[in-house]
């Protein structure tokens, strides 16, 4: 299962340090949507976790998908703003700009978006809730779910020369695009390892 993560200064400071240090990459493709989600480091039960949404039933797009709280960027909104107003908006979480922690690669989907991740420090979830018309429930995984040692898998389709990335969680799996940056953040913030994600593949359903 890999070492547990205490929510602690210790860890805060080290995926900082980390995440300080990671180079992203620039951003090469044009004409996609911009979209921003929130990778959010909480208190768990195991020591220290992140949360993941599922998505609400009724929604036109990807419904009741596993899902990082995130959405689109509005106006001149930078990816930090959109993250952090798509946390309060979909989960009732306040998280001020002090406590983003850093930022990953931007991961261009197939569907015509390019996603910023932001990894955001969330000490008091209190208030946390979801908002009924975006979100069907918050789930709270350990951090140490992303150093399994049967995760993440690699799968190849003949649709495609790129590998595609599953990773177990739980009892189930998500897959790209939630897969490659958790799995980018595991890499760059748990390991400090600068691994990039932009060439794995999302599975065939999801290109549309």
């Amino acid at each position: 299962m890999g070492m547990s993560h205490i929510f602690n200064a210790e860890l805060r400071e080290n995926i900082n340090s980390r995440l300080s240090r990671f180079e992203r990459l620039p951003e090469t493709q044009s004409g996609l949507k911009r979209a921003a989600v929130a990778i959010t480091v909480v208190p768990h039960e195991a020591g220290a976790g992140f949360l993941l949404t599922r998505r609400a039933p009724r929604l036109s797009s990807h419904a009741s998908q596993w899902a990082l709280p995130g959405g689109r960027l509005d106006g001149a909104e930078t990816a930090i703003e959109a993250a952090l107003r798509e946390l309060e908006e979909e989960i009732s979480l306040r998280v001020p700009a002090s406590d983003v922690l850093g930022r990953l690669d931007d991961y261009p989907t197939r569907s015509g978006y390019l996603i910023s991740p932001v990894v955001v420090w969330a000490e008091d979830v209190a208030a946390m809730k979801p908002n009924p018309g975006e979100v069907a429930s918050i789930h709270s995984f350990a951090l140490s779910e992303l150093e399994r040692e049967d995760s993440p898998l690699f799968l190849t389709i003949p649709e495609s020369e790129r590998p595609v990335i599953r990773l177990l969680l739980g009892g189930g799996h998500v897959h790209a695009p939630t897969a490659a940056v958790l799995y980018q953040f595991a890499e760059v913030a748990l390991r400090g390892r600068a691994t990039r994600v932009t060439d794995l593949e999302q599975p065939v359903w999801a290109w549309k």
